[in-house]
């Protein structure tokens, strides 16, 4: 049977990539993209592109109905940046949109769903290193309480109505092909465009500060390989740990420097979302992910920066 996949927050971050891969795997027909914003000229020009609001039910109900997913991808969020700003807007995004995709899923018999979760689940109290996928979780920011609150959600909706909801704990994510969403790790991504445009950076975040991060074609790889694996192979319903690479902004600048040698880093004074980053974890045991669907990293830190230079500069 052919798949009919939906992705609900299409133009973000991660939705442009994976239209993308999706599109390429299952055809382009067959991969309907959606946003509540107007979607890059790539994205409605390859395949169905249909508006979307994921807090209005009954137009969410109506593209359900239209199209009968077999798969859903529900991407729409306030990440944790933004989500200080607009706390009640987050939350209610976040986990209202989450509430009525997976009870329309559960009504319209979809086979599969995926939700992205984070590693803004962890807080304070988490073992900062290695971060078990079972452990204290205190997340002190809207975007992270919402996060481990939606992880609970997915679990209740699998147990209790066997809906097959699929998760992972995203580390901070890089790519060249969209623009960062608003979270604390976005400075990995900001760093490349500004020392290509103007051979200098100042982080947000401090020169030690180091978070779990991961390329984003890793990232899609992930998330194509979990989704694809077979249920009863899956021992995690909440949301699996994915670990991608480790280092902080002194370390990334380092290799930018070696590649582009007049570049210069600077490091501001204060900024909110350094409080949010010292919560979070160093790094990530992503054991059982690799235990139950195979998953393997690719990409190291110098084949990222490699890989993000070599892009931005044909776009730039």
């Amino acid at each position: 049977m052919s798949e009919k996949i939906l992705v609900i927050g299409a133009n973000g971050q991660i939705g442009t990539e994976l239209v993308t891969a999706l599109r390429a795997v299952h055809g382009a027909g067959q991969v309907i993209a959606s946003d509540i914003n107007n979607p890059a000229y790539a994205i409605r020009n390859s395949g169905p592109f249909e508006f979307v609001n994921v807090l209005d039910k009954d137009n969410l109900h109506h593209i359900f109905h239209k199209h009968q997913p077999t798969q859903v991808y529900l991407l729409a969020a306030i990440l944790s940046a933004v989500g200080e700003q607009k706390p009640k807007m987050a939350w209610d995004l976040n986990m209202t949109g989450l509430i009525h995709v997976l009870d329309l899923a559960v009504e319209f018999n979809v086979a599969k769903v995926f939700w992205p979760s984070s590693i803004a689940v962890f807080g304070p109290h988490s073992p900062q290193y290695n971060t078990p996928q079972y452990c204290v979780m205190d997340p002190n920011t809207v975007y992270g309480f919402s996060k481990l609150a939606g992880e609970r959600w997915c679990e209740y909706y699998n147990t209790k109505y066997g809906l097959d909801v699929r998760s992972l704990r995203y580390p901070g994510l890089i790519g060249w092909r969209a623009n960062p969403g608003g979270g604390t790790t976005d400075y990995a991504v900001h760093i490349f465009h500004e020392a290509l445009k103007h051979g200098k950076y100042e982080s947000f975040l401090s020169a030690d500060t180091a978070l779990p991060m991961m390329y984003m074609d890793d990232a899609i790889r992930a998330t194509l390989t979990l989704m694809d694996a077979p249920a009863e192979k899956l021992s995690i319903r909440s949301s699996y740990n994915l670990a991608g690479i480790s280092f902080t902004p002194k370390e990334l600048a380092a290799l930018i420097k070696d590649r582009i040698p007049n570049f210069e880093i600077s490091y501001a004074d204060s900024d909110p979302r350094q409080a949010i980053a010292d919560s979070w974890p160093k790094s990530i045991d992503d054991s059982q992910a690799t235990i139950d669907w195979g998953w393997k990293i690719e990409y190291d830190l110098p084949k990222m920066v490699d890989d993000m230079l070599a892009n931005l500069k044909k776009i730039l």
